[in-house]
C-alpha cells in the first residue's frame, strides 16, 4: 500500500504508519513548498491513500489517483480537499477537528492579555531604549526608609502610559461557542470573568450557570461586553457578522479579539473605531486579506492594537494530536471499523 504523505506531523505518532505501507513523504513534510496541481496528480498517480495539510486535493487530483482509497487531512476544515469529487469515487475524507482547540484558545487569553496590559507595546518601549536608565546611575535610600522599587512617578513614566485593565470582574463575550469558544471561556472563567455567550446552535440549558449567560442576539453581547472574542466558521451566515452597525454598539472601554477568521468582520470599520478610540484597543491573529500588508493601519497607525502573524495554531502539540488523529483512524479505515474523524461531505 503507498500512502504519498505532504502533511505537517509528529514523528513519533507516525511510526505506526510505517507498518502499514510505504510510506513517501514529499512536499511540506520535507520542508518544501505547496505542491502544484500537475505535480500532485502525476505523483499521487499510484496512491492507495493520500496525507496531507494544505496540498490542494482537486477534483483532476482525485481523478488521476485510479487506486485511491482513503484521503486525510489535518485540518479542523479540509476546505482544500474537493468533496464532490471524493463523493463519486466513494472516498472517505479525514480530518482532524478539535487539533487546535487549546493552542487556540491559550493564543486567545494571550491576546486579550497583551491588549488589556499592554505588554507587547511595553516591551517593544523598552527594547527600543524608551525608559531605561544610565547603567552606572545608583538609587539611594533615604535614612529610615526601604528600598523604593518604582521607576519613575510623572505624567510620561511607564506606570501611566502602559496602565491598562484587569480580566477579574470583567464580562467576556464569546461569538461562537463551540470547540475552541468553550475552551477561552473555561480559561477566562479561572481569571473571575463572566461569560455572555452568542452561539444559535446552543441553548440556555446547555451553558448558563452562575457566571455564564446566553446573549439572545449579537447586539446584546456587542453592548454588554469588556472583552469580546470571535470563535466562528465563514459561512454565509457568519461573513461580516461583525458590522459598522455592530461595532457602534461595543462600550469605550471594550476590546476586539480576533484569531478565528478574518471574513467575519467590517475591518474598514473596525480600524476607524480604533482610529477615533471609539473602543478602547483590539488583538488581532487574522486579517481581511493575508498575509497582512505592510502599510495596513494596524501597524502603520494604530498604537492600540496588538497584531499576530496567524500563529494561534502554531504549536507542536498540534502536530502530535492531527497525527495521532489520523493514524488511529486510518488503523480503524484497514479493519473497517466505524472512523472517528470522517468528513461528512
Amino acid at each position: 500500500m503507498k500512502i504519498f504523505f505532504t502533511a505537517e506531523y509528529n514523528e513519533e505518532e507516525l511510526k505506526p504508519l510505517y507498518e502499514v505501507g510505504e510510506v513517501v513523504k514529499d512536499g511540506w513534510a520535507l520542508g518544501l513548498p505547496k505542491m502544484p496541481e500537475e505535480e500532485l496528480a502525476e505523483k499521487t498517480r499510484d496512491a492507495d491513500m493520500i496525507i496531507t495539510s494544505y496540498d490542494d486535493i482537486t477534483r483532476k487530483v482525485i481523478e488521476n489517483a485510479e487506486h485511491l482509497k482513503l484521503i486525510a487531512c489535518t485540518r479542523a476544515t479540509p476546505v482544500n480537499v474537493d468533496m464532490a469529487a471524493a463523493k463519486e469515487r466513494g472516498i472517505p475524507v479525514l480530518y482532524t477537528p478539535g487539533r487546535n482547540s487549546d493552542s487556540t484558545a491559550e493564543m486567545t487569553i494571550g491576546l486579550m492579555l497583551s491588549a488589556a496590559r499592554k505588554i507587547p507595546m511595553a516591551y517593544k518601549a523598552l527594547k527600543g531604549g524608551e525608559y531605561t536608565g544610565d547603567p552606572s546611575s545608583r538609587k539611594e535610600t533615604k535614612e529610615g526608609l526601604k528600598a523604593d522599587v518604582i521607576w519613575d512617578m510623572k505624567a510620561d513614566a511607564p506606570y501611566m502610559v502602559f496602565k491598562g485593565t484587569q480580566l477579574k470582574g470583567k464580562t467576556l463575550g464569546i461569538l461562537g461557542y463551540g470547540s475552541i469558544g468553550r475552551r477561552v471561556g473555561r480559561i477566562a472563567r479561572a481569571f473571575g470573568m463572566q461569560l455572555l455567550i452568542f452561539d444559535p446552535f446552543v441553548g440556555e440549558v446547555d451553558v448558563e450557570e452562575i457566571g455564564i449567560k446566553k446573549a439572545h442576539s449579537v447586539e446584546e453581547l456587542m453592548k454588554e461586553s469588556d472583552f469580546i472574542t470571535c470563535h466562528m466558521k465563514v459561512t454565509p451566515e457568519t461573513t461580516g457578522i461583525i458590522s459598522r452597525e455592530r461595532i457602534a454598539l461595543m462600550k469605550p472601554t471594550a476590546y476586539f479579539i480576533n484569531a478565528s477568521r478574518g471574513a467575519i468582520l467590517d475591518e474598514e470599520a473596525l480600524i476607524e473605531a480604533l482610529k477615533e478610540k471609539r473602543i478602547a484597543g483590539a488583538a488581532f491573529d487574522v486579517y481581511e486579506s493575508e498575509p497582512i500588508a505592510r502599510d495596513h493601519p494596524y501597524i502603520t497607525e494604530l498604537d492600540n492594537v496588538v497584531v499576530t502573524p496567524h500563529i494561534a495554531g502554531a504549536t507542536d502539540d498540534v502536530l502530535v494530536n492531527h497525527t495521532k488523529q489520523i493514524v488511529s483512524d486510518i488503523k480503524r479505515f484497514l479493519k473497517g471499523e466505524h472512523l472517528l474523524y470522517q468528513y461528512r461531505y
